[in-house]
C-alpha cells in the first residue's frame, strides 16, 4: 500500500503532526511546544489561536515530507480531552481563552450540584461523576463569567479541541466525534440521540453552541485546499485516552490499556455493552464505527509525566526527563519516602478535586534520588488503586499494556508489573495515542474494511515486563502509600 496518513496528536503541552504509511510505520514527526497558562492555583488555560499555528506548521511540514497532500489519503485527529475552546464562527478565531481539562475552577460548582442530589442522574446519562475534569461545567463557568462570550451572540461557536481544529481546517465544519462528546457531561451515552437537553439546562449550556457528535470513522469534510495545496479527507477522530486504546489493540472485552502522558488514563474495553460502575470509575464510549458504539471504563489519574516536568522545571531537581530512570536506579529503594501527586486534585478512584500534593517521609538521609523514585513510584501506586477498583467493578485486568511518553522508562515499566504482580506490556512504537488515530483515519478512508482489520495489520511488536518483586516487599511499599495518601485525603 502507498497511502499516507496525518496524524494531529493534540496533547497538553505539545502539538504534533505525524506521517504514517498505512501499514503503521511512523515515517516523520513534527512538534511544537505551546504555553500552559496558570493564572490563579487551580487555573490553568491555552491559547488556542497559539494551538492552532502549532498545528499548522506541524502539519505542513509533515505534508512536504509526504511530497505533498496529493500524497495523502486522509488526516486523523487525537486530542487532549474536557480541554473546551470558545471561538468566533465568521473568523475561526477564540474569544476567550481555552480552559484546560486540568483546571478546577468550577469544583464548588460542582459539589454544590453533588449536594443538591444531582451525580446519580448525571452517571446514568454521561458516565461519568459531577467533577470540575469534565467540560461541561466549565462551558457553563465561562458563559457566566466571560462578557464576550454572551456579546458574541450567534457568532459564538464551543467545541473540544478537535472541534476546533476541525472548523479552522475545513473553513466551517462544526463537529465532535462521540469519544470526545462523552467526556462532556453533556452527552447520554446510553442512546444515539446527541446531546441531552436536561444535561445541558442543569450545567447551563445551550444546546445551540454545540457542535453535530459523528462517528469516530466518518468523513467529516475536507482541508480547505488554500492550507495545503490540495483538499484532504479527514476521516477520523478521537480524543487521546481512546485512540491509545485503539493504537494498543485492545477492542475486546477485558483488553486493558495504561496511557502514562501528561497524567494516566486506564481504559478497559467493554464491548457494546456499556459499564456501570459502582467504585467511582468513569463509563466512556470507546469508539464509535457507523452507528455502532463500543464502550469502556476508565479510571483516570490527573498528574503523572507532568509530575516528572514540575520535579525538572518547577523544583529544578532534574536537568532532564530521562534523569529520573537513573536516579531511581542509583538507590537500593524509596528510603520511606513517599510523593502523594496530587497537584491539581487526586482522580480515580478518589475524586478530590480539593486534594493537596504531599511528599513524606523526608530526612536528612533523602536527597533527590529518593524524590525522584518516590515520583516514579507513585504511578505504580495510583495504578494499583485503580486495579483494585476495577476489580471491584469485575473489570480485573489479566494483563496491561501500556503507552505514552514515560512508559519509554524501563525502571518504571518494571515497577509497574512489580507492583501490579502483573505482565506490563509495551509497544515497540509508544505513541499508542497517533497510532490509533491512524488506524481510525486509515478505516475511515476504506483502507482497511473495518477497524479490527486496521489495528491487527497496524500494530507492531512488543516487549514485556514480567514481575519480579517478593510479596512481602510488595506489602510492606504499598501500606507505606496507603499512609501518605490518608494523609492527603484527611
Amino acid at each position: 500500500m502507498t497511502e499516507k496518513i496525518i496524524v494531529i496528536d493534540e496533547g497538553t503541552t505539545s502539538t504534533r503532526t505525524m506521517l504514517f504509511a498505512a501499514d503503521g510505520t511512523p515515517l516523520g514527526s513534527a512538534q511544537r511546544e505551546f504555553r500552559q497558562y496558570y493564572p490563579a492555583p487551580g487555573l490553568v488555560e491555552h491559547d488556542a489561536a497559539e494551538i492552532w499555528d502549532a498545528t499548522l506548521a506541524c502539519t505542513r511540514e509533515m505534508i512536504a515530507q509526504a511530497r505533498g497532500a496529493a500524497a495523502v489519503a486522509a488526516i486523523g485527529i487525537t486530542n487532549q480531552r474536557e480541554t473546551i475552546v470558545f471561538w468566533d464562527r465568521k473568523t475561526g478565531e477564540p474569544l476567550a481563552p481555552a480552559i484546560v481539562w486540568q483546571d478546577r475552577r468550577t469544583a464548588a460548582d460542582c459539589t454544590a450540584l453533588k449536594d443538591a442530589g444531582h451525580e446519580k442522574a448525571v452517571q446514568e446519562k454521561s458516565g461519568l461523576l459531577l467533577d470540575p475534569y469534565f467540560s461541561g461545567s466549565k462551558i457553563g463557568w465561562a458563559l457566566k463569567h466571560w462578557a464576550q462570550l454572551e456579546e458574541a451572540g450567534d457568532r459564538l461557536a464551543v467545541g473540544t479541541i478537535e472541534s476546533y481544529l476541525v472548523y479552522r481546517l475545513t473553513g466551517g465544519v462544526h463537529v465532535t466525534d462521540a469519544s470526545n462528546a462523552s467526556r462532556t457531561l453533556l452527552m447520554d451515552i446510553n442512546d444515539q440521540n446527541g446531546w441531552d437537553a436536561g444535561l445541558c439546562d442543569l450545567l447551563g449550556v445551550p444546546m445551540r453552541l454545540l457542535p453535530e457528535i459523528t462517528g469516530c470513522t466518518a468523513t467529516v469534510g475536507t482541508t480547505d485546499p488554500a492550507l495545503f495545496g490540495g483538499a484532504i479527507p479527514i476521516t477520523g477522530m478521537a480524543g487521546d485516552q481512546q485512540a491509545a486504546t485503539i493504537g494498543q489493540a485492545c477492542l475486546a472485552p477485558g483488553q486493558t490499556k495504561a496511557t502514562f502522558g501528561t497524567g494516566a488514563f486506564i481504559l478497559s474495553a467493554s464491548g457494546t455493552e456499556r459499564p456501570h460502575s459502582n467504585n467511582r470509575l468513569l463509563a466512556t464510549v470507546l469508539v464509535q464505527e457507523g452507528d455502532v458504539r463500543s464502550y469502556a471504563l476508565e479510571g483516570s489519574v490527573f498528574v503523572a509525566g507532568s509530575l516528572i516536568k514540575w520535579l525538572r522545571d518547577g523544583l529544578g531537581l532534574l536537568a532532564s526527563a530521562g534523569e529520573s530512570e537513573g536516579l531511581a536506579r542509583s538507590i537500593d529503594d524509596n528510603g520511606g519516602v513517599y510523593l502523594v501527586p496530587a497537584l491539581t486534585g487526586l482522580g480515580a478512584p478518589h475524586w478530590r478535586p480539593d486534594a493537596l500534593g504531599a511528599i513524606s517521609g523526608l530526612s536528612f538521609a533523602s536527597g533527590k534520588a529518593h524524590v525522584a523514585r518516590a515520583a516514579l513510584e507513585a504511578q505504580a501506586y495510583q495504578a494499583h488503586d485503580l486495579k483494585s477498583a476495577f476489580a471491584a467493578d469485575g473489570v480485573d485486568w489479566a494483563e496491561l499494556r501500556i503507552d505514552g511518553g514515560m512508559a519509554a522508562n524501563d525502571w518504571m515499566a518494571q515497577d509497574l508489573a512489580d507492583m501490579l504482580d502483573l505482565v506490563v506490556e509495551r509497544p515497540g512504537f509508544v505513541e499508542s495515542t497517533a497510532l490509533g488515530a491512524a488506524m481510525l483515519a486509515a478505516t475511515g478512508a476504506g483502507i482497511y474494511p473495518d477497524l479490527a482489520s486496521a489495528t491487527a495489520a497496524m500494530r507492531g511488536t512488543a516487549t514485556r515486563f514480567t514481575p519480579a518483586l517478593a510479596a512481602a516487599k510488595r506489602k510492606t511499599r504499598l501500606a507505606g502509600w496507603q499512609s501518605a495518601l490518608a494523609k492527603v485525603l484527611g
